[in-house]
């Protein structure tokens, strides 16, 4: 009895030692995830760094040497290795630069934690001194900083030069930069802005060409050609109507169907659609609009042959197949809000622009719109 009671014991004390073992396991588990995220990109940093290439799933290739695009294109599952992702993301919407500087550094401060566990210290006590260490590291920031103020150009071109000198694209830093700080200056207030929202900012890419051909559009650019037909490809003193309305025929519900018998009702119906659109397009150039934006249908085409041929002879442009997504920057943009009905369509719901004009970029066209 008694070495049963022994053994007992013994198990009893196994059992507590792997229950206090577990946890330490776990600790040092997370800290080399951590570390293996952080080596991975440690030789992207600095301007020695070197670019890494990435393949995805589908075969598409990326080469960067950006933190935050590096981790993004990485398949990272272990839970304490997302963290180190998530850091970079936060870092790169917060400041849009240092987000391989942030993940190194955490990695290094891991790695010094490991010998802090190693030496018998509670996990509790070195999360309580680095919280110490971060208020007396913001303090030591704060005191080197020197004050920027938004009406000092060249620093703002400095800063967002250094951004660049680490990227592939470095070489053009000195025709990115002025275009990047601009681009800035004109969506915020350079009086009371503490902060960007870079959505008001949109970026169009066209295959052909070169860095060099980068230009900043103060107004808006849109993928789309105009519908031709032998209406305008350039407005000045652009009145533009943004239409979520068909400029088309109505169609019968799914279930239903027209039966025509002889010519003369097919006539009438020809007639009809004609006079229908006929009416909408009159009451477009009524409100004054001679640039009409057309966002994109599924229900139906969003707009016919018949409805471009009258719109062409009553000198309005058009450029159809808006995405719904975009709406929102549009009528940021230009000032002008979406019409969804034509009882609505109003001058004052009319944006403004001083040119409106389609030009060859590339092996394409695009539609430029000049605010001013």
């Amino acid at each position: 009895m008694s070495r049963v009671k022994a053994r007992g014991k013994m198990g009893g004390k196994s059992a507590d030692y792997q229950d206090k073992d577990k946890p330490t396991q776990i600790r040092f588990s997370n800290i080399t995830a951590a570390k293996a995220v952080s080596d991975a990109i440690r030789t992207s940093l600095g301007p020695r760094g070197m670019d890494k290439m990435i393949q995805s799933p589908r075969g598409d290739v990326t080469i960067t040497n950006d933190g935050a695009t590096i981790l993004k294109q990485m398949q990272v599952l272990h839970p304490a290795a997302k963290m180190l992702v998530e850091l970079s993301k936060a870092q790169d919407v917060e400041a849009g630069d240092g987000t391989t500087s942030v993940v190194v550094i955490a990695g290094s401060l891991l790695d010094a934690t490991a010998k802090l566990l190693v030496k018998g210290i509670h996990p509790s006590m070195i999360a309580d001194a680095f919280q110490h260490a971060a208020e007396k590291s913001i303090e030591i920031l704060e005191g080197m900083s020197s004050p920027l103020h938004l009406s000092d150009r060249e620093s703002l071109l400095h800063s967002a030069s250094t951004a660049l000198n680490s990227k592939v694209v470095s070489q053009y830093s000195g025709i990115l930069s002025p275009i990047a700080v601009d681009a800035v200056m004109r969506v915020i207030d350079p009086t009371s802005a503490t902060n960007v929202d870079l959505n008001d900012i949109k970026i169009i890419k066209k295959i052909g060409g070169t860095v060099e051909d980068t230009e900043l559009i103060e107004g808006m650019v849109f993928n789309q050609k105009t519908t031709g037909a032998g209406g305008p490809n350039k407005v000045e003193k652009a009145k533009i109507g943004l239409v979520q309305f068909c400029l088309s025929p109505p169609k019968t519900d799914m279930e239903n169907q027209v039966v025509i018998s002889d010519y003369a009702q097919m006539d009438r119906i020809m007639k009809e659609e004609r006079q229908y659109i006929l009416n909408i397009v009159k009451q477009i150039k009524k409100a004054g609009c001679n640039v009409l934006l057309i966002q994109k249908s599924i229900l139906r085409d969003a707009v016919n042959d018949l409805a471009l041929h009258f719109l062409a002879k009553m000198k309005i442009m058009v450029v159809k197949d808006i995405e719904r997504e975009d709406i929102e920057f549009i009528c940021k943009g230009l000032g002008c809000k979406p019409i969804a009905s034509l009882d609505h369509f109003l001058p004052e719901n009319l944006g403004h622009a001083n040119l409106v004009e389609e030009v060859q970029t590339g092996s394409s066209k695009v539609v430029k719109v000049n605010i001013r």
